[in-house]
């Protein structure tokens, strides 16, 4: 049987350490200064990130972690020790992206559970590309999912 994005993401939750966002406040309001790794494609960063986040893209994070490339990252290569906590939209993205970490070495990776959403409706700020703070509501509509007719594949009829 093949594994979807889904099933995929339901196996790997049991091995990955997934926190919410009220979590990851009382880690930051405790002083903790973890690495905040956000793995959405730059166009999706830059509409709206957690500050202090850094951007890597899943599609480059094999990579990104190891020195010799020109995609390295310096600060997230360092942080195999340093607790690392992986955002997406959602929260499904970063438990597949923590994953990785973990098999590249990474020791102390949580994922972001429900993402940069959760975030927001936690009411913590988000910034745009310009590190302007943005308005929760707008928010809530720029990371709406739009999938259309056509994405959501064939339909059974109910009878």
């Amino acid at each position: 049987m093949r594994q979807t994005y889904k099933s995929m993401v339901a196996e790997l939750s049991e091995r990955v350490e997934e926190i919410f966002p009220w979590d990851l406040v009382d880690e930051l309001d405790a002083g903790a200064t973890p690495l905040l790794l956000d793995i959405r494609c730059p166009g999706e960063f830059d509409l709206a990130h957690l500050p202090a986040s850094i951007n890597v893209p899943r599609g480059i994070l094999e990579i990104a972690v190891d020195y010799g490339y020109e995609e390295t990252e310096p600060d997230l290569v360092q942080a195999r020790e340093r607790r690392v906590v992986v955002i997406c939209r959602s929260g499904k993205r970063s438990v597949l992206a923590a994953h990785t970490l973990q098999l590249m070495g990474y020791t102390n990776v949580a994922s972001l559970r429900t993402g940069v959403r959760g975030w927001n409706d936690y009411e913590q700020p988000l910034l745009d590309r310009m590190g302007r703070r943005l308005d929760p509501d707008r928010v809530d509509d720029m990371l709406a999912a739009r999938v259309a007719d056509d994405q959501l594949g064939p339909r059974s009829e109910v009878a």
